[in-house]
């Protein structure tokens, strides 16, 4: 069972992990080796300019960028960031998604974050969820995870918060009718 790029997981109550617990993960890659993905809903108290300088990065700090805060992307090279946002080219170290996403992990896209120059939409995360060959595909079996398609306007136009609500609603289910109990026929 492969193919779960551009899908969001989102987390089932049962699911108590600190790091995902309410979480919604944008699916990046998936494939024979594994997975990765970056929790788009768990934002740190960190904001964007606070990070920009902490690495000696200039930034505008009238602009709204600067005052967003960073997210959690997973428990995977924490210290490093990586930068989901809509498709806009030249940047070292992006990946093409699906559904005109990219992202990137260089350094000279950080630089544009406060600037006209900055992708149109995007989400800021020190490090990633991963996972080994098979395991996603487990713990979807074992009722960790609920797979939907990503949907872009739950990542980027929705605050933290509404995330996790707005992607179970997209498929009619309300976060009180989930259950802990995993389904066996």
């Amino acid at each position: 069972m492969q193919g779960f790029q551009n899908h969001f997981l989102i987390a089932m109550p049962a699911l108590d992990d600190p790091m995902f617990k309410r979480s919604v993960t944008y699916i990046c890659e998936h494939n024979a080796e594994g997975a990765m993905g970056i929790v788009v809903n768990h934002p740190l108290n960190v904001k964007v300019a606070d990070l920009l300088e902490q690495l000696e990065i200039a930034y505008d700090a009238k602009s709204p960028a600067a005052g967003r805060n960073v997210c959690a992307g997973g428990p995977v090279q924490s210290d490093r960031g990586f930068v989901l946002h809509t498709a806009k080219a030249g940047y070292h170290s992006s990946m093409d998604l699906e559904n005109g996403l990219m992202v990137t992990t260089s350094k000279d896209i950080l630089i544009d974050l406060t600037t006209d120059r900055a992708p149109d939409k995007f989400i800021l995360a020190l490090g990633y969820a991963g996972w080994t060959a098979g395991q996603l595909e487990q713990e979807i079996i074992d009722n960790s995870w609920l797979v939907i398609p990503a949907e872009n306007h739950i990542i980027f136009d929705l605050t933290h918060a509404e995330k996790w609500q707005s992607a179970t609603a997209t498929i009619g289910i309300k976060p009180w009718q989930l259950t802990n109990e995993a389904g066996h026929a």
